[in-house]
């Protein structure tokens, strides 16, 4: 129940900052990118210091962990899934549109498709495009007769 109302509570949080921020693109995209890297910093930041902790080696980290607080890399993971989850990039920007489409689809990936499937999807998709420019057609004889009319 409680943690039915916290998602509640940050799923109406997450549509007001995106509907706000959708109409700045260019800010969108700039604390979109920060939130994305301050994430991987501290996945890189949790995984060197826990290699230099059980290794102890300096040689082996990428940066100077051994000055950073032990919590650096687990802080900023938080702060970059926050920042993402808020701004509604959080599962888009790691898995894509399209894998969570298929997934709904329940399609199969491009991968286990054999050749045939392949052809019958193109085959396919070539129909809803003859269907679209037959519309298109129509329309625009319909707007000709709409405009002869008036």
């Amino acid at each position: 129940m409680f943690f039915k109302k916290i998602y509640n509570l940050g799923d109406r949080l997450e549509d007001i900052v995106r509907g706000r921020l959708s109409h700045y693109p260019i800010i969108y995209a700039f604390i979109g990118g920060a939130g994305i890297i301050i994430f991987w910093r501290g996945v890189w930041h949790a995984v060197d210091y826990f290699t230099e902790f059980f290794i102890a080696d300096d040689s082996v980290a990428s940066a100077s962990i051994h000055k950073l607080p032990w919590w650096d890399g687990p802080l900023s993971i938080l702060i970059g899934t926050v920042l993402l989850l808020t701004i509604g990039l959080f599962v888009t920007s790691f898995i894509g549109n399209e894998i969570i489409i298929s997934g709904l689809k329940k399609e199969k990936k491009i991968t286990e498709k054999t050749e045939e499937e392949i052809g019958d999807d193109l085959k396919e998709d070539e129909k809803i495009k003859h269907e679209i420019h037959k519309m298109n057609s129509r329309l625009k004889r319909m707007s000709k007769i709409l405009k002869k009319i008036k």
